[in-house]
C-alpha cells in the first residue's frame, strides 16, 4: 500500500479557559491516502475544525496549544518545524478552504491580487504571470468574465462566486492537500451541489487529496470516499464511507444517518433527532462522551472510555454495545 500523504497519530489539541483546560481534540488518529477525500464528520463542537486548525499548526497560542501527536506530511513532521518553514507549506502544499468566504477574503483587496499573492510569493514568478494564472484559476472555476473579474472586489460577488474564488485560491500552487472546512455551509443547496461537485472534479483530475469537514451525511456520501466521525473531541467510528454507511456500528453514527432525509420516507412524520446536547468539553463524562445520550448504553459506557476497535477491512468502532 502507499504511504499517504498525511498521517495524522494521537493528536491531542486543549485550550485554555477560565473554567480550566478544554481538550478539543483527543487523542486522534487518521491518515489520507493521494487523491482521497476523507470526511470527517459530527455536530458543532465535535472537534473536526480544530482537528484542521491543528494539523496547519493555525490554534491561536495562547490560549491554545498542541499537547502530543505526531503529523506527518509527506514524510515530514509539521509539528517539529519552525514557523518558517510551516509558511512554506500554508498554502502551497497544504491548501485550506474556510466556510465563511466574506470573512477569509480581505475586502480592501482585489480578488485577483488574493489570488496572484500566493502564486507570487510560493512559485517565484512575476506579478503579471501570476495574473495570468489567477485569471485561468477563475476560468477553472467557472466564474464568468474572468480577466474582469480580477479587478473586482470580495463584497461585488456573490456568496457563490466567492467560495469559487476561495477554491481558485486553494488550487492555485497545485497544493498536494486541501482542507476543505464546511466549504457550502452558507449557501443554497443548488449552489452547495455545483461547488461540491466542482471541488470534487478538480481534486480528481489533479489527484490532490482533501479533507472534507461537514455535519451532513448527504454530502459524506456523494463525495467522500472514507468517514470518521467525531464526537467530543475524538474519533468515534473510521472506515470507508460504503462500509460506515451500510454498517454503521456506533449509536451516535445511526443517529447521523436516521436524521437525513430520504426519498422514500413519509413526509408527515418528523425525522428522527438525536436526544439531549452535545457535551461541555469542560465537563466531559468519565465514560463515553455519548453515553448520556445514548439508548443503548450500558453500565460498562459510564465508567470507562471505548477505545477505537479494528471490526475489519478498515472499519473502526470505539463502542462497548456494538
Amino acid at each position: 500500500m502507499a504511504t499517504p500523504v498525511l498521517q495524522v497519530s494521537n493528536l491531542t489539541t486543549r485550550f485554555r479557559t477560565d473554567r480550566g483546560d478544554v481538550t478539543a481534540v483527543d487523542d486522534v488518529s487518521f491518515d489520507v491516502g493521494r487523491g482521497e477525500t476523507l470526511a470527517i464528520v459530527g455536530e458543532s463542537g465535535s472537534g473536526k475544525s480544530v482537528t484542521s486548525m491543528s494539523v496547519l499548526r493555525l490554534i491561536p497560542s495562547p490560549p491554545g496549544r498542541i499537547e502530543q501527536g505526531q503529523i506527518l506530511f509527506e514524510g515530514t513532521d509539521l509539528l517539529q518545524l519552525d514557523e518558517a518553514d510551516m509558511r512554506k507549506i500554508r498554502g502551497n502544499r497544504i491548501a485550506m478552504i474556510f466556510q465563511d468566504s466574506m470573512s477569509s477574503l480581505n475586502p480592501s483587496i482585489t480578488v485577483g491580487k488574493q489570488i496572484a499573492e500566493p502564486i507570487r510569493l510560493h512559485r517565484g514568478v512575476s506579478w503579471r504571470e501570476a495574473y495570468q494564472e489567477a485569471e485561468e484559476l477563475l476560468r477553472l472555476v467557472q466564474i464568468p468574465d474572468a480577466k474582469g473579474r480580477l479587478s473586482a472586489y470580495p463584497h461585488q460577488f456573490s456568496g457563490g462566486m466567492r467560495q469559487r474564488a476561495m477554491i481558485a485560491m486553494a488550487l492555485a500552487c497545485r497544493p498536494t492537500l486541501i482542507i476543505a472546512d464546511e466549504p457550502t455551509t452558507a449557501l443554497d443547496v443548488t449552489v452547495q451541489a455545483q461547488i461540491l461537485d466542482l471541488l470534487k472534479e478538480l481534486t480528481r483530475k489533479a489527484q490532490t487529496s482533501m479533507i472534507l469537514i461537514t455535519h451532513d451525511m448527504g454530502v459524506v456520501a456523494r463525495y467522500a470516499d472514507r468517514v470518521a466521525v467525531m464526537y467530543g473531541g475524538r474519533i468515534v467510528e473510521q472506515g470507508t464511507a460504503r462500509a460506515v454507511f451500510k454498517q454503521a456500528s456506533h449509536p451516535y453514527t445511526r443517529g447521523l444517518l436516521a436524521s437525513v432525509p430520504r426519498i422514500d420516507s413519509d413526509p408527515s412524520q418528523p425525522l428522527p433527532a438525536i436526544g439531549g446536547m452535545p457535551p461541555d468539553l469542560s465537563a466531559l463524562p468519565a465514560g463515553c462522551a455519548f453515553a448520556p445520550r445514548c439508548a443503548s448504553v450500558l453500565s460498562e459506557c459510564k465508567s470507562r472510555r471505548p477505545a477505537l476497535t479494528d471490526m475489519g477491512s478498515g472499519h473502526f468502532n470505539a463502542c462497548f454495545a456494538s
